[in-house]
């Protein structure tokens, strides 16, 4: 009754007769016997539909957590800038230290199922490509909304799914800040699928109620036979035979969509997957030793000069007394070691054995023990060089100010002199190249 009322309410009509006036003749790709395959129509559209929805929920849900532990003072990077509309949203929600792998598992959800969804989108585009080129373009004002919403799905969904590929391989050939451009993208993305699926559900039970969930599958290619043409703009006016069976094609996007989830797997779980990783940013491996492991920045990238880090480097400590200490004095104060996880927007993620100085111990020897928040700067000039930490995350024991990583001194790349790490933070705010801790409040 629901699905009915919005039909209405907004008009949509498929007997609906085109608009008055002449149309344009149809020509190639706008002739609908252009489209032949047998295997179009609104079941497989269906099929295709009920396996990338819950993917696409996945995706977003995930997006927005990652959203609520990495959104800060990141400039351009910002998804809320200081009076944008969600940021009473992201003041409520303070992301905790808490369990150590919990910005892993969902930063590699969403990547993991990101990446699962493509093929089932191209495939799901694909099998409704017919529509897009349908004539007249428009029957009445209800199609033409119809066909907007339409649009700004396949356009958001192209957009959302590329951009976040390109992510995951730090690349940025475009001229706008991937974070705030992706979640607005996915916004559009997921409210014109909200109005599309309103839309078509009854397609999708019709479908399935005539011509059963699985039944389809069971054909092979020589018992193929196409949907009748009154069932749908996509099914073929003048099929030809079947080159493969519903079967067959289902389980090759089936196939691709398991291909690339293992690829995700590879680099956010790691282990024996790791071969898998072949998405994984600047390759699979690193080198031997203890500084074997991912690395999105390098030193030479953030601009950071091996005389910045050596005998003069000093962390200076701000709170209710300023100081200054060198990398020995520091390797003198008690120190700490845990074994904690780096997990990146990107979706790669390791988990490495760390020693350092409790972020909690800095703030009493700066004369604030129990901080509001931690403000932490590194040597690298740019804003991403920079983060503040809230109080569950500066006060947790295994928060450290770190010098070692797997009993060796960090690398250049990896933060040499020292690096924050604390549990469950997204890699970017665990900035490298620390040179200033700043504990506000008490």
């Amino acid at each position: 009754m629901l699905i009915r009322l919005l039909q209405r309410a907004f008009g949509i009509d498929p007997e609906a007769k085109p608009l008055p006036g002449p149309q344009p003749p149809d020509r190639g790709p706008f002739r609908r016997d252009f489209w032949r395959s047998p295997l179009r129509g609104p079941w497989l559209a269906s099929l295709l539909s009920s396996a990338l929805l819950p993917l696409i929920l996945i995706c977003a849900l995930t997006g927005f957590v990652s959203h609520v532990a990495y959104d800060s003072e990141l400039g351009a990077n910002s998804v809320t800038g200081d009076d944008g509309l969600l940021t009473p949203i992201y003041a409520a929600l303070d992301w905790p230290a808490g369990w150590a792998w919990l910005y892993a598992v969902n930063q590699g959800l969403h990547v993991i199922a990101g990446l699962a969804a493509i093929p089932i989108l191209l495939a799901k585009l694909w099998t409704v490509i017919p529509k897009l080129w349908e004539r007249p373009a428009l029957r009445s004002l209800a199609h033409a909304l119809e066909r907007v919403s339409l649009a700004l799905l396949v356009g958001a969904s192209l957009f959302v799914f590329f951009t976040g590929v390109l992510n995951i391989q730090i690349y940025y050939p475009f001229g706008f800040g991937f974070v705030p451009a992706h979640y607005y993208g996915a916004f559009i993305f997921m409210a014109a699928l909200t109005f599309h699926v309103a839309i078509k559900l009854p397609d999708l039970a019709r479908a399935f109620r005539e011509r059963g969930v699985v039944a389809p599958l069971r054909e092979d290619r020589a018992s193929t036979r196409p949907e009748p043409p009154e069932s749908s703009e996509s099914a073929p006016t003048a099929p030809r035979a079947a080159t493969i069976s519903r079967r067959g094609f289902v389980g090759a996007v089936g196939l691709g969509s398991v291909g690339l989830g293992l690829m995700a797997a590879g680099q956010s779980v790691g282990g024996p997957l790791r071969p898998l990783g072949l998405l994984a940013p600047r390759g699979q491996y690193y080198g031997t030793g203890p500084n074997d492991f991912q690395v999105n920045k390098t030193a030479t990238s953030a601009g950071i000069m091996p005389a910045q880090t050596g005998a003069s480097w000093r962390l200076e400590l701000r709170g209710g007394r300023t100081l200054e200490l060198s990398r020995e004095e520091l390797l003198r104060l008690p120190l700490s070691t845990q074994k904690l996880p780096i997990a990146c927007v990107e979706g790669w993620s390791t988990t490495q054995t760390w020693t350092g100085v409790p972020l909690r111990d800095l703030g009493r020897l700066a004369g604030v023990d129990d901080p509001d928040e931690l403000f932490v700067q590194s040597l690298q000039e740019a804003v991403l060089g920079q983060t503040t930490l809230n109080n569950s995350q500066a006060s947790d024991p295994r928060s450290l100010l770190a010098l070692r990583v797997n009993g060796a001194d960090l690398s250049l790349n990896h933060g040499f002199p020292a690096r924050i790490i604390v549990p469950a933070l997204p890699g970017v705010h665990n900035t490298k190249w620390v040179q200033r801790l700043e504990f506000r409040g008490a």
